[in-house]
Parts: C-alpha cells; structure tokens; sequence
C-alpha cells in the first residue's frame, strides 16, 4: 500500500484534474450526448477513455521523473522527489512507465482502429516533453500542446476521425497550461540559469515572464470568443467565458500579495475551477440542444 501511494505521489495524480475535463467535454460532444448509445457502450467509451488519460499522464511523468533525476537533485525545491531521495529505485520507475504505456496503447485500440494507430507515436510525443528544457524556453507551450492533445484524442477515441472542434479546444487549454507552467518555473529561475536549462523565467526575468503568462492567458481568451462565434455556443459558453476572464484578471492584476507560492496555489486553483468550467460549458451546450452534426 505504501508503494501505491507513493507512486500516485510520483505522478501527481491530483495535477490530472487540469485535463480530464476538457476530454470529458470533448468527449462528451463527440458522443451527441451519448444519445444514440447503450448504457453499455456509454460505460465502455466513458471508462476506457478515462484509462487512457490516467495512463498517458502517468508514463509522461514517470518518464519525466527519471530523465530529470539529476536536475531535480542539484534542486532545494526538488531535491526530496522520489528518485534524487531514493523513494522508489529507478528500475521501478522503469517498470511504471513501461506498464503504463502498454495500457494505453491496448486501451487506444479497444476504443478506435485510429487512436490505436496514433497511440504509440501520441506516447512517444509526450514523454519528449521532458527534454525540450533542456534546449528551448517555448518548452512550456510544448507542454500545454502536449496536455492538449487530451480533448482531441477524446474526440478520435470516439469518432475515429479528426475535427477542427477539438483541435480549438487543443490550443485553448495549450496557451492556457503554458502560462500556468511559466509562473510555475518562476520558482526556479535561479537554479535553471545555473544548470544551462531553459525556460522563460530564465531566459526573461520574473517581470517580464509574468507579462508573457498574462499574453498567454489573454490569448486564450480571445481563442474562446472565437470558439464562442464559431460555433454559436450559446450564453453558457459566454458565462463561462466570463468567468475565466475574471478569475485570469484576478489573479495577474488584482490579486495583492505578491508571494510566488501563494501565486502557484491560486493558479493550481484556477486551473482546476476553468478546467471544470469548460467541461460544464461542453456538457451543458450538448444537454441543451447543440448538435455535434452541426459541427460539420
């Protein structure tokens, strides 16, 4: 049991609520509603699109944890993770990350012959985020291109083809994730500039990474009010919209203490509050009407 638990504490399973709910709405329109679906075929897409998600996530971390292991030692901030401080040996980390990826791909092809087709190339995209630090500072919107993908393979998970719907809902949750990663590398700017990473805090200084987070996040707002007009979304989505602009002014203009832990807490929250928002907001536009037919 302990083992358990410390696994779910290596990959952060609590950081999964940023995603899943954009698949989940994703999925969710992709499925009309799961209107035309059995109870049993609803189980079956709802549940092994979940496994996918839970699986994909833990091989990107896991993966993560060991190809930084070095970095994350020389790291005050980092330096108790599982690996540097020998909670879990490498090997079964190893054996973590293999299993995991062997679920999702088996998981894919049970759900679609395409997402079991593009499962394994999809794998192999997200464990290359762990080195992109390593090489250029727009690593933060790889990662949220990486996260991303999430609400787009829910809709091939279903639909077996691609959309230009999800692919909005992929760059929304990407320029969203990779502000969000930019004020969470604002803690180590010192620590990467010394080990010859790069980031945006490193490359910029704290003000002005703080400024290009803000430009992230506006960004993406002005994508959702395209997405909005685009597909005529209603007043939830104007709702939601509103609200995400006033939780995202919140926290970069008004919000009064400046301590950067506090600024990371506040932002978990908000991803955790938009990310729910968007799924009701998908959810919601279905149950009152909106047809995925309608999309085409």
């Amino acid at each position: 049991m302990n083992k358990i638990l410390e696994f779910t504490h290596l990959v952060r399973l609590s950081h999964s609520l940023f995603a899943m709910p954009f698949a989940i709405g994703s999925m969710w329109v992709a499925a009309n509603g799961f209107r035309d679906m059995s109870a049993f075929e609803t189980a079956r897409i709802i549940v092994l699109i979940v496994l996918c998600m839970v699986t994909a996530r833990n091989s990107a971390m896991s993966f993560n944890r060991i190809a930084d292991a070095k970095f994350d030692a020389e790291n005050p901030r980092t330096a108790k993770r599982h690996l540097p401080a020998g909670r879990l040996s490498r090997k079964s980390v190893m054996a973590f990350l293999a299993l995991n990826g062997i679920l999702f791909v088996v998981f894919a092809w049970m759900l679609q012959p395409l997402a079991g087709a593009l499962a394994f190339p999809v794998w192999l995209l997200l464990l290359s985020y762990s080195y992109w630090k390593r090489f250029s500072w727009l690593c933060h919107w790889f990662l949220g291109f990486a996260i991303g993908m999430s609400p787009l393979g829910a809709w091939i998970a279903v639909r077996g083809e691609f959309a230009v719907f999800p692919i909005f809902l992929l760059f929304i949750l990407m320029l969203w994730m990779g502000g969000f990663d930019i004020i969470y590398a604002t803690q180590d700017i010192e620590i990467d500039r010394k080990q010859g990473l790069h980031s945006v805090p490193a490359r910029f200084g704290l003000e002005k990474s703080l400024r290009i987070a803000l430009a992230s996040h506006l960004a993406m707002l002005v994508l959702c009010v395209v997405f909005g007009f685009f597909w005529n979304m209603g007043w939830i989505w104007w709702a939601i919209t509103g609200l995400m602009t006033a939780a995202i002014v919140y926290i970069h203009l008004f919000r009064k203490s400046n301590d950067l832990d506090a600024m990371n807490r506040d932002f978990f929250l908000a991803n955790v509050a938009i990310s729910a928002l968007v799924m009701i907001g998908l959810i919601v536009w279905i149950c009152m009407g909106g047809d995925v037919n309608e999309l085409y």
